[in-house]
C-alpha cells in the first residue's frame, strides 16, 4: 500500500504532511540575545572579552545589549505564542548562573531562567535548554580553558546547579552546542572566542568537550525528572569530495574525521577514529586522553541535535598555498589540524548573505547518513536557517521571500528523509530574532523576527508568518 506521505513525496509541488507529534520550534543563544552583560551578578565570558577586543568583531559590535532579551523576555515569549511555536530552544549563560565558573549559583541568574521557563510552560511552549553555547566564564579561560581537563569538571558542577534549579520544569536538555566551533574556531583559527591559534590546544579542547558532555549527561540523569530527554547538538558537516578521484576522497575523509567523527566517535561509539589519530600523530600523541575518559564521554542519548546550513566541498590542495576559505571566517591559521593539504571550494548556485551555498540536498544526504550510522538514535534539526539582507519598508513590513524559499526547500528535504526512513522528530528554525551574529556583529540577520536595534522593536517578517502556519498545521505547502 502506498502511504499518503509517499504520495506527496513523489509529487514535488504537493503539500507535505509531517508526522503527528513532530516538534516545531525556533532557537536562540544567550550571548546573542540577552544583553544585560553586567547585571545581577553576571561576569564576563570569553565572548565578552573577545568582542571588546579591537579588530575581533565587525564594527566593534558587542553583545552588551544585544536584543535586550533579558528585559524583554515576556514580549519575546508572547511573540512565540503568537507564532504558534511548540518549542523554544535557548541557552543558559554560564556566567549569569555561576559567574566565576566555580562555587555556588547566583539566585538572580537562576531566577531569570525560572521566570522564562514558567512563562513558556504557561503559554504551552516546550522549553529546550542548552547548557553551553560558547560563553565560557573568562576566569576558566584564564585558568587554561577547554584545553584543560579541569574545565570539563567545572562544567559538570555547573550542570548540576542548573539541573537542580530547573530540572523539575525543563524536560529537554542539550549539553553542548556545536563543540566543533568551540574547539577549532576558538582555539585553532581564532575567529571565535577566545581567539587562540594553537592546533594542539584545539585537539585538547575537543577531547575535553567530549568529556564535559559525558559528565554533564551523568549530572543531568542524577537530577532531572525521570522522563527528561538528554541530547547534544553537533554541526555535522556534510562533506563532499570535489571529484571522484582518490585524492579528493581522502581529503573528504580527513575533514569528516576532524569535523564530525572527532565528536560522534567518543560520544556515540566510545572511541576516537583511528584515521584521526593517525592524521594528527605529528601534532600530538593524544596522551591527554586518560583511561576511562571515553567511557565517560559515551552516554545514552534520547536524540541527536543536528545543525545544518550548507555543504562542505573539498579537494586535495594543489600546492599553491594553504586553503582555509571554508565558510567559517578568514584567518591565517587553520581550524583543521593535520589537514593542511585540503582545499575548500564554494559550491555552485545561490548563496545567502553569509556567502553559504543554498543546497537542501546536503541536509537530506546528511540525515540519511546519520540514520544509517546510528539507526536507533532519533534526530532533531536544532538549527537551520539563513541570513539575508532584510529591511523594513516604509509601511514597517519585512518581506523576505528568499528565506521562505530556503526554509521550505530544507523542510522538503527533511520530509523526504523521513519518508525514506530517517527518524527525525523536530525542526528548530534559526533564529527567532535577528541578533548578534558572533564575529559578524549585527551585520547578518538570521531572524524570523526583525529587530530594529536602536529601538529594540520586534517586527515579524513574512517568513515568520509563513513558518507559523507550517508549525500550526504540520503541513508544508507546495512551491
Amino acid at each position: 500500500m502506498v502511504t499518503a506521505a509517499q504520495q506527496t513525496a513523489s509529487a514535488p509541488d504537493a503539500p507535505r504532511t509531517f508526522p503527528k507529534g513532530f516538534l516545531w520550534g525556533s532557537a536562540t543563544a544567550s550571548y546573542q540575545i540577552e544583553g544585560a552583560a553586567t547585571e545581577d551578578g553576571r561576569t564576563p565570558s570569553i565572548w565578552d572579552t573577545y568582542a571588546r577586543t579591537p579588530g575581533r568583531v565587525r564594527n566593534g559590535d558587542t553583545g552588551d545589549t544585544a536584543t535586550d532579551h533579558y528585559h524583554r523576555w515576556r514580549e519575546d515569549v508572547a511573540l512565540m505564542a503568537e507564532l504558534g511555536l511548540g518549542a523554544y530552544r535557548f541557552s543558559l549563560a554560564w556566567t549569569r548562573i555561576q559567574p566565576t565558573g566555580r562555587g555556588p549559583a547566583v539566585q538572580k541568574g537562576l531566577d531569570f531562567y525560572r521566570r522564562l521557563v514558567d512563562e513558556l510552560l504557561e503559554k504551552g511552549i516546550q522549553p529546550v535548554a542548552t547548557l553551553y553555547h560558547w560563553d565560557l566564564p573568562q576566569e576558566l579561560e584564564d585558568a587554561g580553558g577547554w584545553p584543560e581537563r579541569a574545565t570539563a569538571e567545572r562544567f559538570a558542577e555547573y550542570t548540576a546547579l542548573a539541573a537542580d534549579a530547573l530540572g523539575d520544569r525543563v524536560k529537554t536538555w542539550t549539553t553542548l552546542n556545536e563543540p566543533w566551533c568551540s574547539a577549532f574556531l576558538g582555539y585553532g583559527s581564532g575567529v571565535h572566542a577566545p581567539g587562540r591559534t594553537d592546533p594542539v590546544a584545539a585537539l585538547r579542547a575537543a577531547h575535553h568537550l567530549n568529556l564535559a558532555h559525558g559528565l554533564a549527561v551523568q549530572a543531568l540523569r542524577d537530577r532531572v525528572r525521570a522522563d527528561a530527554q538528554c541530547s547534544v547538538t553537533l554541526n555535522i558537516h556534510h562533506v563532499r569530495p570535489l571529484t571522484d578521484g582518490d585524492a579528493d576522497a581522502d581529503a573528504a575523509r580527513r575533514i569528516d574525521a576532524l569535523a564530525n567523527r572527532v565528536f560522534t566517535g567518543p560520544m556515540l561509539r566510545g572511541a576516537y577514529p583511528e584515521d584521526l589519530l593517525k592524521d594528527t600523530a605529528h601534532l600530538t600523541d593524544w596522551s591527554f586522553v586518560r583511561d576511562g575518559d571515553l567511557e565517560q564521554a559515551r552516554q545514552p542519548l534520547d536524540f541527536l541535535g543536528v545543525n545544518y546550513y550548507t555543504p562542505t566541498v573539498v579537494s586535495q590542495a594543489d600546492g599553491s598555498g594553504v586553503h582555509t576559505s571554508d565558510g567559517h571566517g578568514n584567518s591565517p591559521y587553520s581550524p583543521w589540524p593535520g589537514a593542511d593539504r585540503v582545499a575548500f571550494h564554494q559550491p555552485p548556485g545561490e548563496t545567502t548573505a553569509m556567502g553559504w551555498a543554498v543546497d537542501p540536498t546536503g541536509l537530506y544526504d546528511l540525515l540519511r547518513r546519520l540514520s544509517s550510522d546510528f539507526p536507533r538514535l532519533p534526530l532533531v534539526i536544532t538549527e537551520n536557517g539563513a541570513a539575508f539582507d532584510d529591511y523594513a519598508d516604509p509601511e514597517g513590513r519585512v518581506n523576505d521571500p528568499a528565506r521562505i524559499a530556503y526554509v521550505r526547500d530544507h523542510l522538503a528535504a527533511v520530509h523526504r528523509a523521513i519518508v525514506d526512513g530517517a527518524d527525525v522528530r523536530g525542526y528548530f528554525l534559526w533564529s527567532l530574532l535577528d541578533n548578534f551574529e558572533w564575529a559578524h556583529g549585527y551585520g547578518k540577520r538570521f531572524g524570523a523576527v526583525y529587530v530594529d536595534y536602536p529601538t529594540g522593536t520586534r517586527i515579524p517578517k513574512a517568513s515568520a508568518r509563513w513558518y507559523s502556519e507550517v508549525a500550526r498545521t504540520g503541513v508544508l505547502p507546495g512551491a
